[in-house]
């Protein structure tokens, strides 16, 4: 390998940095000395070090370690300079999914020093798999022979440079403890988990954040009760689904009976409902599941009645050993399911049966962390000190069950919101088993309660990496579009800026993501166009910010906060079509009767210069206002007329009007905490952007589709199942004496508007929020 007239004579990856090159001069045959550039270090070169490690360690954790702990490695108070292996890093990804990216963002972390050594790729460290040795055994020895080079090789670094007394120890962490023991036989520096944290400063909070099964907690000895059935083993799971005698769907449970399940099957109609703690068998919302169907003779309709865990189980006794005085379905679950089989038999029955089934297996565990509270009942009432105590978290989510927790922090948890994990839900234990992660705050104070909503919904708000903010143009909010027409950034774009353009949003919006004009032509058509920010000059394909606005999917707007999908500079700043300044943008344009009717279309890329940016009611108050005869004015009325003719065109063609009502939430200027929730009047300015957006999403759907018709993506609408509006169409006809028809859009719609209450203004509204209910999602 050349590189202008030096030859690359080696290259290496030294342990703990980046590569090193190693080049020798040639000219005319003669050598040149050597020289040698090195990378930083991505350990440290002088790592911390605790009671057992004084001269400072490097940690190498196994797979167990990473699967049972990655919470604990996340923390910022340890787990600093960790050697992640690449035998353990594959098993993980193998494993687990989500675990491996949160640790792959670890490695990314440029103050955690996670750095990832490839000992399959090294003489040393490569491990052959002997005949007769299990992948996992293998696996495990692999992990010790890179313990034990490593070692070794800081062992030698340490003597070249005289510092032998000085050097740091390589530690191995493991919770299997056949490879501890193997470990220390070879004379290994090898710890469990439990062990490594007792030695740290914060080891109180950290070892609430063991899997408890990990911690020994769990064991219930050898006779203790199976509460729930045995899964069926996988090949018969897999073999029951191909002979359709068993079903595969992901678990749902009611948010209004946490005894009530479902599952969405393709070979049946309805849902599959499963009563009770002992057909559900462990399944957890969203869980992928394999159910058998009962027999026509339990089948049963589903609950009207309101069954929450926490008020029908309260002052349960969580230090209850599991197995032992516990029974699969407490005596007030029982007669809450008595009474619903009591009332199924009832005559004259709204609700009709529908399959019931069992859980026998689950394929794919859908786990997450939840967020929720320590159920003050279930906590020992006499001070223990900081000794370990049983307790209940009770979860936001309705849905989810109660989760048994072992932890020496119980007084500093009462009366705080609290995130967990859940470990484990063996057959002996009534309950889901987990652990602390951390504490969020104090129960219905406003910054714990937003970020547990945050958390539960699943919304990255964590502040943007460097990676992400690199990736931003250098000139920061002094970016401006090049003047000079021949930039590469005018290449393919239409000059716009002459066009009268403006914005319509909600009061207060700061990304301004699209906008609007329309003018007359010499023929007496319009010219109208749509002109949305042109993101993609500043987010180039799968760099850093494409990749985590990716994640994101969206901006979040809460009451006092919003969580943006992209760094503020560019969604508040260069991508938002600001009045006054010149902006990137992608247009619509269109040449339009007066009667609502295209004649053509144009797409370009394009530069705009904005004139107003208006809110709904400012638009509307400059429309009404029949002294204003401006251009810009004029150009607002021109749409306002074509969007009412468009939308009359789309009710003909039996569009749906779902539309519910929305809220806004005033605040308090000072503190923005909230006072008061108004519903938001909706004004024809709103109609009038509503209308042309979609306009404009017609319309690029239909190019989209002309130019790629075998590739092209469009989103559609399904057509729900009758089933899904059964219910819907019996209570309407039973307590209104109304008919309700979905067998199409149009029926649909022509029914919804005849659903008048005449002495319940809002029971029109209320069905079509029912009847949202009962489509398909997208």
């Amino acid at each position: 390998m050349l590189i202008e007239n030096m030859q690359l004579v080696s290259a290496e990856r030294s342990p703990g940095c980046k590569w090193e090159w190693y080049f020798e001069h040639q000219d005319n045959g003669l050598p040149f000395p050597n020289f040698h550039v090195v990378a930083p270090f991505v350990l440290s070169e002088k790592p911390t070090g605790t009671k057992r490690f004084p001269t400072g360690h490097y940690l190498v954790p196994d797979t167990n370690a990473f699967l049972n702990a990655m919470d604990l490695f996340e923390q910022k108070s340890g787990f600093y300079n960790v050697i992640v292996l690449q035998t353990v890093l594959e098993e993980l990804r193998n494993r687990s999914l989500p675990l491996y990216n949160r640790l792959i963002g670890l490695t990314k972390s440029e103050d955690k020093h996670f750095y990832v050594f490839f000992n399959e790729f090294r003489l040393e460290t490569y491990t052959v798999r002997e005949k007769g040795e299990t992948i996992n055994d293998r696996n495990d020895r692999a992990v010790r022979t890179a313990v034990q080079w490593y070692g070794s090789h800081l062992q030698t670094a340490s003597e070249h440079s005289g510092r032998t007394k000085d050097c740091p120890a390589v530690v191995m962490l493991s919770d299997d403890k056949e490879n501890l023991r193997r470990a220390t036989t070879a004379n290994l520096s090898a710890c469990s988990l439990k062990d490594y944290v007792s030695g740290l400063e914060d080891a109180t909070r950290l070892l609430d954040m063991i899997s408890a099964s990990q911690r020994g907690q769990d064991s219930r000895g050898l006779a203790t009760e199976q509460l729930y059935p045995d899964y069926y083993p996988m090949s018969k799971m897999m073999t029951g689904i191909r002979a359709g005698t068993l079903h595969q769907g992901v678990f749902n449970v009611s948010p209004y009976n946490y005894l009530e399940g479902s599952v969405r099957v393709p070979a049946f109609d309805k849902s599959l409902l499963l009563l009770g703690r002992e057909n559900s068998n462990r399944a957890v919302q969203d869980d992928v599941v394999v159910v058998e169907v009962l027999p026509k003779a339990q089948w049963k309709a589903p609950s009207t009645k309101i069954i929450e865990e926490e008020t029908l189980n309260k002052d349960e006794n969580a230090d209850t050993e599991e197995g032992e005085g516990e029974s699969v379905v407490t005596e007030q679950e029982r007669r809450a399911l008595q009474e619903e089989v009591r009332r199924i038999h009832v005559k004259n029955l709204e609700g009709r049966p529908q399959p019931t089934a069992r859980v026998v297996g689950i394929i794919r565990r859908n786990w997450r962390q939840y967020v929720g509270h320590v159920d003050i009942t279930s906590s020992s009432k006499v001070k223990q000190s900081r000794r370990q105590q049983t307790v209940f978290l009770i979860p936001m989510d309705k849905r989810v069950p109660k989760i048994r927790l072992r932890t020496r922090q119980v007084d500093e948890l009462v009366g705080k919101r609290v995130l967990v994990t859940v470990d484990s839900w063996d057959q002996d234990s009534r309950y889901p088993v987990g652990h602390f992660v951390r504490s969020l705050g104090g129960l219905e104070t406003k910054e714990a309660e937003t970020e547990a909503l945050l958390l539960e919904h699943d919304v990255q708000y964590r502040p943007f990496p460097k990676s992400v903010l690199d990736c931003l143009p250098q000139q920061g909010h002094d970016w401006r579009v090049p003047s000079d027409l021949s930039d590469h950034g005018w290449v393919g774009r239409k000059d716009l800026r002459d066009k009268l353009i403006c914005s319509i949003d909600p009061v207060g919006c700061q990304d301004i993501d699209d906008a609007l004009h329309a003018r007359p032509l010499p023929n007496g058509n319009l010219e109208v166009g749509v002109h949305i920010a042109d993101v993609s000059h500043f987010v180039k394909p799968n760099n850093a910010m494409d990749m985590e606005a990716s994640v994101r999917g969206t901006t979040v707007y809460l009451v006092d906060r919003r969580i943006d999908m992209l760094p503020m500079l560019l969604g508040t700043d260069l991508c938002s079509l600001k009045p006054h300044v010149e902006r990137y943008a992608f247009s619509t344009l269109w040449e339009i009767t007066k009667d609502a009717d295209i004649v053509n279309s144009t797409f370009t890329k394009s530069v705009i210069r904005s004139r107003e940016a208006f809110s709904y009611e400012q638009a509307q108050s400059r429309i009404d206002d029949e002294a204003q005869t401006d251009e810009l004015t004029q150009g607002m009325r021109a749409l306002l007329m074509v969007s009412r003719k468009l939308k009359q065109k789309r009710m003909e063609a039996g569009a749906l009007n779902l539309a519910s009502p929305e809220v806004r939430v005033q605040t308090e200027s000072e503190t923005s905490d909230p006072v008061d929730v108004k519903t938001k009047e909706l004004l024809d300015t709103n109609s009038l952007v509503e209308e042309f957006m979609l306009l404009a999403n017609i319309s690029v759907a239909g190019k989209v589709y002309e130019s790629f018709p075998q590739t092209a993506l469009l989103r559609r609408h399904a057509p729900p199942p009758r089933t899904n509006f059964e219910e819907l169409t019996n209570q309407l006809k039973v307590k209104k004496d109304l008919q309700l028809r979905s067998e199409s859009s149009r029926a649909l719609a022509d029914s919804l508007d005849r659903c008048i209450d005449p002495r319940e203004p809002f029971f029109n509204t209320l069905v079509r929020i029912m009847a949202t209910r009962c489509m398909m999602s997208a």
